[in-house]
């Protein structure tokens, strides 16, 4: 078959949401052509794949691309996020990225749309319905936006082994099972299962009839806390300051994670067990209640197989029958590959910039793309904030987004950038209150002053004493061959 090919200052490779903010900054900020090209059919990602009872765990105001609201700005009046900004369905998002790519992008002939197609080392698409083949060829840059894909249960099978009769389902197959089920085992303790359990327990399950396998518990971001908007501006600057303080008053490590929770900043389902993972998920107080009804809760490590009668585990077994219905929910979510330069020559690598803020990170990195020419300079404007994956991880994102906002801070256009940005919302927020007589508003400010730096220094130096006891353990461990 023929090879076609087809050239763009730059090639995006991912529609998802990290892709999509970057085309849609690059397009609004240059006169770039740009080729964006998926493997689905859809813009959207990992949305189009999720299951059907999936919603943003934070507020829709924040999420998306730069020049398109999504959703309506509504405060939401009923269910377990009420009082607090809406959250976007999956169909939303989905329905969203499509209208982004259809009026927004596509209509001003600078953008070409390559779904179904994937790309290979060798910068060839090969289309996925007819196999032809179109190089693709990159005057500026490539866009690497593949790493940021989600992994769900639907597209991410499970690692252990599921012996003949057993129901095992996704979450999007339970929604449309039809039998009655002697049991629901969930397996996992992520941000799915969670979604898992709220879905059951909605539905009228019986929290004793749920068996929850979570092999980690996890620090869980308070929602009520990361609310951008007017209506909640005192309320998200008070949980910024109360960060600082109970950091700057820290004596340890664990005090740390205390102060924070009794704050209310930081949530667990459990309060008996100490979190291993942290993964910014976030839960509403609500939702939070609705998950400690479940009781049944096995902690026997992951899950190795699951037979007839039998689910082994790392460290031991449980019973389990044929009318049981076991849903897979310990698909890996967002992978943590290795930190790199984001700008890396002909290649982009777009990670975050700022903690938990995928789509603000990657519409970031698009502007300093279309505004600077010096890489060095654009690479130290966007050092890469960590994946979290355990809760260490809290200090290392807090630390490294201090350091780059500490380095936007110096540059007058990039603050006017975020002034004006739709997915960063705070800068702009915090403005519009700048010099207003407000005495609680000039009151948190002045709190908010004398705890940052103590704050981060104390951050800074919990970190080095963690990471130093980690390095010693490691160097102490005896050699396993």
């Amino acid at each position: 078959m023929s090879e076609h090919t087809l050239e763009a200052d730059y090639v995006i490779v991912g529609a998802g949401a990290v892709g999509m903010a970057m085309a849609d900054t690059l397009a609004a900020e240059t006169s770039a052509h740009i080729v964006i090209v998926d493997r689905r059919a859809r813009p959207g990602g990992h949305w189009n794949d999720a299951y059907p009872f999936v919603r943003l765990h934070g507020p829709s105001v924040t999420y998306g691309v730069n020049s398109t609201p999504l959703g309506s700005g509504r405060i939401d009046a009923v269910g377990l996020n009420a009082g607090l900004n809406e959250l976007a369905s999956g169909t939303e998002i989905c329905a969203y990225y499509d209208r982004v790519m259809q009026e927004r992008l596509l209509p001003g002939g600078r953008v070409s749309w390559l779904p179904l197609h994937d790309v290979g080392e060798d910068g060839v698409a090969v289309s996925l319905v007819n196999g032809q083949r179109r190089r693709l060829v990159a005057r500026r840059r490539w866009v690497d936006a593949t790493q940021a894909d989600t992994q769900v249960p639907a597209t991410h099978g499970p690692r252990f082994a599921v012996a003949d009769g057993v129901t095992c389902l996704t979450p999007t197959e339970l929604t449309q099972w039809r039998q009655p089920a002697a049991g629901h085992v969930i397996v996992g303790g992520g941000k799915t299962a969670m979604d898992t359990a709220l879905w059951l327990l909605e539905h009228g399950v019986d929290p004793d009839a749920i068996t929850w396998i979570r092999p980690r518990e996890t620090w869980l971001l308070n929602r009520a806390n990361v609310q951008p908007t007017a209506a909640f501006a005192h309320q998200t600057l008070a949980a910024i300051v109360a960060e600082l303080e109970a950091a700057r008053d820290a004596t340890s490590l664990p005090d740390l994670f205390d102060r924070l929770e009794a704050a209310r900043l930081l949530q667990r389902i459990d309060p008996s067990v100490q979190p291993t993972m942290y993964r910014c998920a976030i839960v509403s107080e609500a939702e939070l209640a609705q998950l400690r009804r479940i009781r049944n809760v096995v902690r026997l490590g992951h899950v190795q197989a699951i037979t007839i009668d039998r689910i082994v585990l790392e460290h031991g077994e449980m019973a389990t029958s044929a009318r049981h219905v076991h849903v897979h929910c310990s698909a890996g979510g967002l992978p943590r590959g290795p930190v790199q330069p984001v700008f890396q020559g002909q290649r982009i690598v777009p990670q975050y910039v700022r903690r938990c803020s995928p789509t603000f990170s990657a519409a970031f990195i698009a502007h300093l793309e279309a505004t600077r020419d010096d890489e060095v300079e654009k690479n130290a404007l966007c050092e890469p904030v960590v994946v979290p994956e355990v809760p260490l991880d809290w200090l290392r994102m807090h630390l490294q987004t201090a350091r780059n906002q500490l380095r936007w801070s110096q540059h007058a256009d990039v603050q006017d950038w975020l002034r004006r940005s739709r997915l960063e919302a705070y800068a702009g927020l915090f403005g519009q209150l700048q010099g207003q007589p407000d005495h609680a508003w000039l009151a948190l400010q002045a709190r908010l002053k004398q705890a940052r730096g103590p704050g981060l220094e104390r951050m800074a130096a919990l970190l080095r004493s963690a990471s130093g006891v980690q390095a010693q353990a490691s160097t102490s461990e005896p050699s396993v061959h």
